[in-house]
């Protein structure tokens, strides 16, 4: 009998048995690495880490406003850094930071507001990139801003001084960008409340009495505001970043190109698929939204009026958006665009009230701020409310352009609607009803053209019902380190000051509305330095406030203090009809 040269079949499931069994077995037990390729084990206990991060200094001087009793932590390791979180009771989280396993070193440390808001950590460059906030470029614009507009023949003028109180925010703007927001927030409302001062006293008046002859001729104040425009275009080009304030604005102008309402259709990043990597912080920002494009996301940016998006339109038509947060050509055009239509708006209404010398003065003073190039290096749109004010204060006669400009920028950032009543008032208060009811008519005709972009919503009222819930109850409801009406959040032995500032916005608005009878009767000075004065009643009351909003102020502040003070003449005899009226600055 002839043996087959095959094996039996039984042999062959046995051997592959053999075979499966001890796969199926290993594959529930994690693979053995290398000695090399296995993670490092952490040299530090979990409990010598939490000791070492909360003794260190500036942590343990903040964990002192807090009882021990209430306080938990939590102590991680990945790669080689141990993160650090503590939070007590109703404050929440109150510290984080990293410690470094290696030295048992602590490489960040975060307290307080710099726990949720990384703009208080006071990262270098984190507003308008490390050029402008470099001291070489910031000082040289306050000396260029100072010497070019000071009384050099009086140095201890009111003239000066005001223009030294318009520069201190600096020393604020210091302490910011070192992230310790309890001296910086503090250090910016002296300033606030003495600009107030006096521009009532102005508007009460009729004038502040700081101008005089500028001390350099006008040819040298044009040319170095030729040359200082063109070296703030060129800073923004070469060295700025655009934050989450510009990016909204070319997100809403893409959603308008493409016929939506804004509000309601922002990126957002729960639950959506990833298209991108992740941050420093592991989050990713870059998801593929409902439209079916990856965008990064930027879920709170559509709290502002219609016009700070319909505004960056132009910008995206011309140079598009790539649905990511990356340069943004469409936010520094539009950045550079408000910058340079303010400097001619301004230059315009010093020719109109002031002749050739107050046109290059006032030009002048808006490109040497180094708070308005800070806008333009932010690439934020906060240059947009002065615009419309400044373009409106040009055409001040006209009723309808009052109204139409008040509406304008009102419904860019909200803030300029507090100046609404007064300017309805220019220039004769209840004497004229038929330019009041002109104005409202340039007012509603704004305002509609304005919010007529939520009728790209199928449901035009719940568009309107999304409008509110997005800008209106969300600002209003809103916290924030940035102010002192709000650390009492902290729980951190701090007063609790929103008694005083509900009180304070009340009389904000019970002095808008008697700006509109007292004085009876406005000169375009005093037009000009009530609308100063309202708007930082309205910085003085925020709970969020910013460096970025002092241009909104800036340009009629500095209309007052820069305006030719009025001559008085001998007075004349009265005509039987007086047939014109010259438009004199100054006038009571």
């Amino acid at each position: 009998m002839e043996l087959s040269n095959k094996p039996p079949a039984l042999v062959l499931a046995l051997a592959a048995l053999a075979l499966v069994v001890p796969a199926a077995l290993a594959a529930d037990k994690p693979p053995k690495l290398a000695p090399s390729l296995r993670p490092p084990e952490p040299r530090l206990a979990k409990t010598e880490v939490t000791r070492i991060f909360l003794r260190y200094g500036k942590v343990a001087s903040w964990l002192d406003r807090y009882p021990r009793t209430g306080r938990t932590t939590e102590t991680t390791y990945k790669n080689g850094s141990w993160t650090v979180k503590v939070w007590w009771g109703k404050a929440g989280e109150i510290a984080t930071g990293h410690v470094d396993d290696h030295s048992g070193a602590v490489t960040d440390a975060w307290t307080g507001p710099q726990v949720a808001w990384k703009m208080a950590r006071g990262y270098p460059g984190a507003f308008g990139g490390k050029e402008i906030n470099s001291a070489g470029i910031w000082l040289g614009f306050c000396a260029l801003f100072f010497f070019g507009l000071a009384d050099l023949r009086r140095p201890l003028s009111m003239r000066n001084l005001d223009l030294l109180a318009l520069l201190s925010f600096s020393v604020s703007l210091w302490y910011f960008n070192r992230g310790d927001v309890f001296t910086s927030v503090p250090l910016a409302y002296p300033p606030l409340v003495y600009l107030l001062g006096r521009m009532i006293w102005s508007g009460w008046r009729g004038r502040l009495g700081t101008a005089s002859v500028p001390v350099w001729p006008v040819w040298l104040l044009a040319a170095a505001t030729i040359f200082a425009a063109g070296f703030r275009v060129g800073l923004n080009v070469q060295s700025s970043n655009v934050i989450d304030v510009g990016y909204s604005g070319v997100v809403g102008a893409d959603r308008i190109a493409h016929g939506q309402s804004p509000y309601g259709h922002f990126p957002v990043e729960d639950a959506l698929k990833a298209c991108g990597p992740a941050d420093t912080d592991g989050e990713i920002r870059e998801r593929v939204q409902t439209n079916g494009r990856c965008e990064s996301a930027n879920p709170q940016g559509d709290t502002y009026g219609p016009v700070a998006y319909e505004a960056y339109l132009p910008g995206y038509l011309a140079l598009g958006w790539t649905g990511k947060w990356d340069d943004l050509p469409a936010a520094h055009f539009a950045a550079i665009g408000f910058d340079l239509l303010c400097l001619l708006g301004l230059a315009l209404v010093g020719l109109r009230f002031g002749g050739t010398p107050l046109a290059a003065t006032l030009a002048f003073a808006w490109v040497a701020y180094p708070f308005t190039q800070y806008v333009s290096s932010s690439n934020t749109n906060d240059a947009l409310p002065p615009l419309f004010l400044i373009w409106g204060f040009w055409l001040v006669t006209s009723p309808f352009a009052r109204g139409a400009a008040a509406a304008l920028a009102g419904l860019t950032k909200f803030a300029p609607l507090i100046v609404a009543p007064l300017w309805a008032s220019y220039p004769e208060g209840l004497r004229r009803p038929r330019a009041k009811a002109v104005f409202v008519a340039g007012f509603a005709v704004a305002t509609l053209a304005a919010f007529s972009i939520l009728l790209l919503e199928p449901h035009p009222i719940g568009a309107v019902e999304e409008f509110w819930k997005r800008t209106i109850s969300w600002q209003v409801r809103r916290d924030s380190p940035f102010s002192i009406w709000d650390w009492r959040q902290y729980h951190a032995g701090l007063p609790d000051l929103h008694v005083l500032q509900r009180v304070l916005e009340v009389l904000l608005v019970i002095g808008a509305v008697a700006a509109y009878f007292v004085p009876r009767r406005k000169s375009p000075l005093q037009l000009a330095a009530l609308t100063a004065a309202l708007l930082l009643g309205f910085e003085l009351v925020l709970t969020h406030w910013s460096y970025l909003y002092l241009p909104w102020f800036f340009p009629f502040a500095a209309f007052a203090v820069l305006a030719p003070a009025p001559h008085r003449e001998p007075a004349a005899i009265p005509e039987p009809r007086e047939r014109h009226r010259p438009e004199l600055v100054g006038v009571d």
